[in-house]
């Protein structure tokens, strides 16, 4: 591995035959500096094997537990380096992300997660504003300030009021994370169970408020299927309990289920 790939990883999280794929495998490769590019998957196939040789990006088979977070960790225990990002599949990343996640986490004496600002990305078109994107980013602009990323109290207050964080944004500091991040059961917030748990630890929440990065919403995205199905709001609720209060939590968690009508695939306007 060269010198300058020894601090940070991307891992592709691959899954059936995506037709945004290779456009993630190309922002990865744009990168401003160079990190190690990986890619996992549980449902390996043609497809997937031919951009990883196209790429010549190292595929790893996972033949465990296939779901959600089998296959994300499967992937974060893949890489080597100190800092890990899982990127998904049908995402972009601007070419400043990785150079901004290692300088600030560089910087950190105890970094946990760098996270960041982004767009969703619906068809061809960017989409800096809507309802949810306004909220998330008002949850999460105190953490820019260093001494609010540091507090355990404000980051669990904020994370009780919704899930701020955008997955595949964020990278991971390994060495100052458990082994395992992620528990089956959540079929749409293991995610954000994640931070929960990451939010009792010692150490910093890194948030950069710049656009690193555009997350794509489409019909065949694994938030959407769960929202269709069942509205997503029961996993929900679990989660703001572990905040508040069940009758809080409850209230809370109809006010969150506004939030659900950004995620549909149809722009309105």
């Amino acid at each position: 591995m060269p010198e300058e790939w020894r601090e940070h990883t991307f891992v592709i999280c691959a899954y059936k035959k995506s037709e945004y794929l290779e456009d993630c495998i190309r922002s990865l490769k744009k990168q401003t500096i160079k990190s190690e590019i990986l890619m996992a998957t549980s449902t390996p196939n043609d497809y997937i094997s031919g951009l990883a040789e196209k790429y010549q990006i190292p595929l790893f088979i996972n033949e465990g537990d296939s779901n959600i977070a089998g296959d994300w960790n499967f992937a974060y225990h893949q890489a080597a380096t100190p800092y890990v990002t899982l990127a998904h599949q049908d995402d972009i990343y601007q070419k400043e992300y990785a150079a901004h996640a290692r300088e600030m986490m560089d910087k950190c004496r105890t970094p946990l997660i760098f996270f960041c600002n982004y767009y969703e990305l619906r068809g061809k078109k960017l989409i800096k504003d809507n309802s949810l994107l306004k909220v998330k980013r008002y949850l999460a602009a105190p953490l820019a300030l260093k001494k609010a990323g540091k507090s355990r109290l404000v980051r669990r207050r904020l994370l009780g009021l919704g899930n701020y964080i955008c997955c595949p944004s964020v990278t991971y500091a390994k060495e100052n994370l458990p082994k395992t991040l992620f528990k089956a059961g959540f079929r749409s917030n293991v995610d954000w169970e994640a931070w929960e748990e990451i939010s009792r630890l010692d150490g910093s929440f890194l948030y950069d408020k710049a656009f690193l990065m555009a997350h794509r919403i489409h019909e065949g995205s694994e938030t959407t299927a769960v929202i269709e199905e069942t509205g997503r709001g029961e996993e929900d609720y679990e989660m703001l309990c572990r905040f508040w209060p069940k009758r809080i939590a409850g209230l809370l968690e109809r006010v969150y289920k506004q939030g659900e009508k950004s995620n549909q695939t149809e722009i309105n306007e």
